[in-house]
């Protein structure tokens, strides 16, 4: 299976609107960070894991060109912004494509995104298929196991599809969601920050304890903001734990 990371940055992006705090960029790629998405492809499969604001632009960078399913991890913004943009996919298919998430994302998507549902839906919209997953699914060649989460006072879900688990926006995992987890080859998980402590989110240093107790091979961390430099980081990171970036692709056996 290949994983592509289409965007590992925090809700505002990197550089954030109005380029604050760009001078910490350094001019490296690699602390350019769109929107959190990633891209999965197996024999069978072509997947999509959160359609941030950036999701056109990522698809275009990436080469990505079709999409079977859709796995959404929450209803904030920045993960679901770009679900019109699946449009172009449905036209070239000729499909609806089926997106999964939980009951309460959803019937947020269903709202925010009215037009391309019910009775008056707008003629030519993105056709999707709202699906709520509460258990472990097959999909083709692939298994999906949702990981409930907690992001500060949302509900989310990560997923494990194979040997990747997937966890974004995360500040607390349950007891049962770890034992899901277990066994993974590669670990997929949000750092926000070095400074300590937030409110919702885990930081780079939680997430490295996290990532110590779960136990998984290799830990890629996402969601980080504009302070957090590549290359400085991945210097005072354990060997098992790396910052992703936009466009890394990986392959898991």
């Amino acid at each position: 299976m290949r994983l592509t990371f289409l965007g590992t940055g925090t809700s505002m992006g990197v550089p954030v609107a109005g380029g604050f705090n760009k001078e910490n960029l350094d001019g490296d790629p690699r602390n350019i960070r769109w929107r959190c998405s990633a891209w999965l492809q197996t024999e069978e499969a072509s997947i999509v894991i959160d359609t941030g604001p950036e999701f056109r632009l990522q698809t275009i960078r990436s080469g990505l060109s079709e999409i079977d399913l859709v796995l959404i991890t929450h209803e904030h913004m920045d993960h679901i912004a770009g679900l019109d943009d699946l449009r172009p996919f449905c036209y070239k298919q000729e499909k609806t494509i089926p997106v999964y998430g939980s009951k309460k994302c959803l019937q947020a998507i269903r709202s925010r995104f009215d037009y391309m549902f019910g009775p008056d839906r707008y003629p030519g919209a993105t056709s999707i298929d709202l699906q709520q997953i509460t258990e472990k699914m097959n999909f083709r060649d692939v298994n999906i196991t949702p990981l409930p989460a907690i992001h500060g006072k949302v509900d989310v879900l990560g997923y494990r599809v194979n040997d990747v688990s997937y966890l974004t926006d995360v500040k607390a995992i349950p007891h049962s969601t770890k034992k899901l987890i277990r066994g993974s080859k590669v670990l997929v998980l949000s750092g926000l920050r070095w400074k300590p402590e937030h409110p919702t989110h885990l930081t780079i240093p939680e997430a490295v304890e996290m990532a110590n107790e779960l136990e998984v091979p290799e830990t890629y961390l996402i969601h980080m903001n504009s302070y957090v430099n590549h290359e400085e980081s991945n210097k005072r990171l354990p060997d098992h734990v790396r910052l992703a970036y936009d466009q890394l692709t990986l392959t898991v056996d």
